[in-house]
C-alpha cells in the first residue's frame, strides 16, 4: 500500500479509502491510485484487514460435493447472492459423513469466515455443531432441516411434494405404488417418505413396507432398490424416487428388465434436472426452487451476522409438479 501512495503521490490513507470504498475520493485522484495498483498488483492483505476489522468479508459453505446436479446449482446460486453483497465464499466439501462435516465446520471458522452455511450430513445436527453455539458463530442450515429449531434453516417443503406425486400416480389408476428412499439420517428421505405415506392415505390407499426401499440417495443403489421391488409377487405398477440420482438408477432397472415407461411403469421423482425432459418419456418431476432456496440462505446468514440476537427462522419454499409423460399421461 505504501508503494501505490508513493507511485500515486497520494496518502496510503487515500489508498485505503480508494481500495476499499470507505470515503468518496475525487474521481482524478481515484484514477491514479487505480492506475498505480494496476502497476504494481497491489492484491491488499485480508487476513490483515480482518484483524482490524473482525470481519473477512466472508462466507464458509460446507456441503456434500456429490456428483448431484441440485447441489451445483445451488452453490451457483449462493455464490451470485454472496458477491452481490460483497462476500466471497470458502467452499469445503463435507463427504456427508459426520466426522469431516465437524472437521469442514472446524476448518472453515479457523478461516474467521462472518457466518457459515451448512447442508448436515446423515445423523443428529448435535454431532456437527456444539461448539457453534458456544462461539455464537452465525450459521444457517441448506437444503436438510433440523428440528431442533435452534439456528436459521432454510430448505424445500418435501412432505406435501411429495404426497403430490403420490396423488398424481394414484390418480392414474395405480394401486401398488412405490418409494424408492434416499440416504437414512437425512431430514429429506424422512420428509419425503411421510410425504409418501400422506400421499396414500388421501388416495385411501394400504401402506404396504415392502413397496418402500432405501436406495441410499444415489445411483446403483436405486438400481438394485428397483430390481427388489420388481421382484416381489406383487410388484410395483408406479415407482416414486426421492431425488435426482436415485432416478437414473431406477431408468437403467427398468432398462435392464426391458420395461417401458410411462406403459408398464410409471416414474414420477423429486428434483427436476435438465435431463428430465429430454429422455423419452420425460419424467414428472417436483422441480425444487433452488434460486430462491439460494438467495434465501445468503440473506438469512447476512441478517445473522448483523443481528446475532434475534430468535431463529426456519423457512420453507414450495416445489413446482412438472408434468409430462412418465407418469403414464398422454
Amino acid at each position: 500500500m505504501r508503494d501505490v501512495a508513493e507511485l500515486a503521490g497520494v496518502s496510503i490513507t487515500t489508498v485505503s479509502h480508494v481500495v476499499n470504498g470507505t470515503r468518496a475520493v475525487a474521481e482524478a485522484t481515484k484514477q491514479r491510485v487505480l492506475d498505480a495498483v494496476e502497476a504494481t498488483g497491489y492484491t491488499g492483505n485480508a487476513i490483515a484487514r480482518s484483524l482490524a476489522t473482525g470481519g473477512t468479508r466472508s462466507l464458509g459453505v460446507a456441503i456434500s460435493l456429490v456428483v448431484n446436479p441440485y447441489f451445483a446449482e445451488l452453490i451457483q446460486v449462493i455464490e451470485g447472492e454472496a458477491a452481490r453483497a460483497g462476500f466471497t465464499l470458502l467452499l469445503v466439501d463435507t463427504h456427508d459423513t459426520p466426522d469431516t462435516t465437524r472437521a469442514a465446520v472446524h476448518m472453515l471458522r479457523s478461516r474467521r469466515v462472518d457466518g457459515l452455511l451448512l447442508t448436515p450430513s446423515p445423523g443428529p445436527l448435535s454431532t456437527a455443531l456444539p461448539d457453534l453455539h458456544q462461539l455464537k458463530t452465525p450459521i444457517v442450515l441448506v437444503d436438510r432441516l433440523s428440528g431442533e429449531g435452534v439456528v436459521d434453516q432454510v430448505g424445500p417443503e418435501n412432505v406435501g411434494a411429495t404426497a403430490a406425486l403420490v396423488g398424481h400416480v394414484a390418480a392414474r389408476g395405480h394401486r401398488r405404488i412405490a418409494l424408492i428412499s434416499g440416504a437414512a439420517g437425512l431430514a429429506t428421505t424422512a420428509e419425503r417418505t411421510q410425504g409418501y405415506r400422506l400421499g396414500l392415505r388421501r388416495a385411501g390407499l394400504a401402506f404396504a413396507p415392502e413397496l418402500v426401499v432405501c436406495g441410499e440417495s444415489s445411483a446403483e443403489p436405486a438400481r438394485a432398490a428397483l430390481h427388489r421391488l420388481l421382484d416381489l409377487d406383487q410388484p410395483p405398477t408406479a415407482v416414486v424416487s426421492g431425488n435426482n440420482r436415485m432416478t437414473v438408477g431406477v431408468l437403467r432397472a427398468a432398462g435392464d428388465r426391458g420395461l417401458r415407461i410411462g406403459r408398464d411403469l410409471a416414474v414420477v421423482g423429486y428434483d427436476d434436472v435438465e435431463w428430465a425432459e429430454l429422455v423419452d418419456p420425460p419424467l414428472t418431476t417436483i422441480a425444487q426452487p433452488i434460486t430462491d432456496i439460494g438467495r434465501t440462505a445468503v440473506r438469512l446468514l447476512l441478517d445473522r451476522i448483523t443481528h446475532p440476537d434475534r430468535p431463529a427462522r426456519t423457512v420453507r419454499l414450495p416445489g413446482r409438479l412438472v408434468h409430462r409423460r412418465s407418469c403414464g399421461c398422454p
